[in-house]
Order: C-alpha cells, then structure tokens, then sequence
C-alpha cells in the first residue's frame, strides 16, 4: 500500500449533523458491490483511512461488510466509535411493525449494536412479504397504501431505544421532506440524493441548507456501472472535456476532482468502488482546492439529468421525480 495509507480525513472535512453527531464527509458506497469483492474493499478502505461506510439492506451484501469490518477493525486496533456506518431501510419494510425487525436484520448482518445513520430509501412504500421487489402476473411493481411519515414515526423510536445515532431520508424532494418535518419530532439528519454536474440539485440544496438538513451525495462520478444502462450508449461525466482540462490542470484523475467539487459544495459524498488503486486515489483529495471559476465551470455542466430514476415505480404516489429521463434503475 502506498505511503498515504491509514491517514485521517482532514478536519475540515467533517460535518456535523443537526443530531450533534459528526460524520466524515467522505465515505466509501457499497451499492453494486458482489460479495466476493465488497469485504476486501472494505478492509482496503479501512487501511487507506476511510472511516465512512454507506450501506443498504437492498445491496444485499450487508452480510458480508460486518465480519469484513470487525475483522478490520481488530486487525487494525480500531474502536467501532471511530466507524461512521449507514444503512437504509428498503421500500417492502416500511409498515411500522416492520421498521424495528428490518433494522434489527441490518444490525445483525453488519455486526454492530448501533447505526450512526439509518435512511429511509426512498419515500415509496411497497407491498410487503417475501420479494424486495414485489410485482404482479405482468411484471409492475406492487405498492403499499403505508405513508412514509407512519414509517417515520417507527424510525424515530429507533433514535430512542439508542438503535440508530442520527435518522434521514433519500431520494426525498422538497415537498416530501416539508411534510415530513411538520410531521415529525426528528428531524432529518440528511437526504441522500443523486448528485453531479449533470444533477447539480441547487434548488434542493438550499432548501436543505435551510432546514439543517445535510446532503449525501450518491453516484458523484456518473453511473457506469448501472446495469440498467446495459445495451444502452450513456453519458460518462469523467469524460466530460472541463472535468479533463481540470484533471489534466491539477494533476489528479477525473473521479479527484469530481469528488472534491462535492466536499467543497459541503455535500457528503460516497463514491463506490472495489478497485484498491481507485478506493486509494479517491482518498487523496487534500492537497489541491478548485477555485470558484472551477467550481462555476462544473456547476454549468448541469443539464437535470438522472442516472437514476427507478421508473418501474413512477405510478406511486409518492415517487419522487417528477421530471425523469428514459434511463432504468436498480435500486441504488
């Protein structure tokens, strides 16, 4: 491993959350991660310095990051309070008798007492038992009539029985999370959402801002990897000629640079990857900044575009986009 190795995230790239807790704001995703990768790019990440870990019932590979990370963190001399671990409660468990049980599941499989944040994946309900994706004789996805604020209300019992630290949200819009925090006695500690030049999110950024809710930025490199793009020709923004021309500027790949324009727009972000080069090099983001002329120049790369849409779900009632690109989603 190279000489950087087990450093500390600097200071200044830290953040606390409106639940007084702090959380480094660069995590290592683990969305589309095969079990046979994910707890060698853990144990990598945790020798590299990453302390963050972004995590998901629906990833279903849960069960593989807890022993990988206690073995670390023993391996290493880590105390669990140095790990910041998140995890999201899927669409299928959102009936309140489900909510306790599906974190439990999740405790259980990552081998951890406590979540330092437990999101609500998407503000979608579906129908409950057996599938994760739950469908009828035609292939349409089934839907539950649970409201994600009863969800809510489970999640915060969670924060008072001391199973989860902080509580958030994901893929929640602007109106969604306004209902949510009239309905609420926690507040959300972050929205986790989709988040690039080309989904600049600026208007949902502010509104969080304003309410101390924290941004989590997933897919921060594009998504090339998303298999619902097979077959299909799709943008890759590392391709992009100004995140090039700014790479080729400071001497750094295009995933540094694309990542240190979401650390210096206060966003956390998670970019995944299983590549011990790539888990090493998206680590080494401390030595340069982007000027405002950089960072202006990625914002005008905006054009709304989402790699991620789950359209199979677009008939909820409570789906998210409004707006939505023809693209296909998995789960991220």
């Amino acid at each position: 491993m190279p000489k950087s190795c087990n450093r500390k995230l600097d200071k200044k790239f830290k953040l606390v959350l409106n639940s007084g807790y702090e959380v480094p704001m660069l995590g290592l995703g683990t969305w589309n991660s095969s079990e046979a990768d994910v707890g060698e790019a853990v144990r990598i990440a945790l020798l590299v310095g990453y302390r963050h870990f972004d995590c998901a019932h629906v990833y279903r590979n849960e069960h593989i990051i807890g022993p990988a990370l206690s073995a670390a963190l023993e391996e290493q001399y880590l105390d669990r309070e140095q790990l910041f671990i998140t995890s999201k409660l899927w669409n299928t468990f959102h009936r309140p008798d489900l909510v306790c049980p599906a974190c439990y599941k999740t405790l259980t499989d990552l081998d951890t007492s406590y979540l330092d944040l437990y999101l609500m994946h998407w503000p979608m309900a579906f129908r409950e038992g057996g599938s994760l994706f739950p469908r009828d004789a035609c292939k349409r996805l089934l839907f539950s009539k649970v409201s994600f604020i009863e969800t809510w209300k489970e999640m915060e019992q969670l924060v008072k029985d001391g199973r989860c630290r902080s509580i958030g949200v994901a893929n929640f819009n602007e109106d969604q999370l306004e209902v949510l925090l009239e309905n609420c006695e926690i507040p959300p500690a972050v929205n986790q959402i989709e988040c690039h030049p080309f989904l600049t999110q600026k208007s949902l950024m502010e509104f969080c801002k304003s309410k101390c809710i924290a941004i989590t930025a997933y897919c921060p490199l594009g998504s090339p990897n998303n298999p619902g793009w097979k077959g299909k020709k799709q943008p890759i923004i590392m391709e992009e000629s100004e995140v090039e021309r700014l790479a080729f500027e400071f001497e750094k790949t295009a995933a540094q640079i694309l990542i240190r324009y979401q650390l210096q727009r206060g966003n956390i972000v998670i970019p995944k990857s299983v590549n011990k080069d790539r888990i090493t090099s998206n680590f080494d983001i401390e030595d340069f900044e982007l000027s405002k002329e950089n960072m202006s120049s990625l914002d005008e790369m905006n054009r709304d575009f989402r790699f991620i849409t789950f359209s199979d779900a677009k008939h909820h009632p409570d789906y998210p986009f409004v707006k939505s690109n023809k693209s296909e989603c998995t789960c991220e």
